[in-house]
């Protein structure tokens, strides 16, 4: 049963990255992976939420497999944060590399942490 609650999160987390992505590079024509930004940010933040429900008592650990592991694990992408970043570097857009790597880890900790935040306040 628990393999199935995956499957089914990342069966939706997998194209729905796929379309943010397309949908935001459409939208910003520039260098910066803004598409890998957005789903990662956004990852990071329903997980944040989720954990912050679990810790206080409101998500089952069926609902962590198939929100947390199944649909932010195919919906955030750690390889393509770090290819882009490479590939940024390799390019010459040294800058913008350095920006993807500071911003993803700052932002997406915090992200993170304002979930977790969120998600005590309101079932505190």
């Amino acid at each position: 049963m628990n393999w199935l609650l995956v499957i089914m999160g990342a069966a939706v987390g997998a194209p729905l990255r796929y379309l943010t992505d397309r949908a935001v590079r459409t939208k910003h024509d520039s260098a910066f992976p803004w598409g890998t930004l957005v789903v990662n940010l956004t990852g990071s933040l329903i997980l944040g939420l989720l954990t912050g429900a679990a810790a206080s008592g409101h998500a089952s650990p069926h609902l962590h497999l198939l929100i947390g592991t199944g649909l932010c694990g195919a919906l955030t992408t750690y390889s393509t944060f770090s290819y882009e970043t490479v590939r940024l570097t390799e390019t010459g857009a040294g800058f913008y590399a350095a920006a993807n790597v500071i911003v993803s880890v700052t932002a997406g900790l915090g992200a993170a942490f304002a979930g977790v935040s969120f998600a005590q306040a309101l079932w505190t």
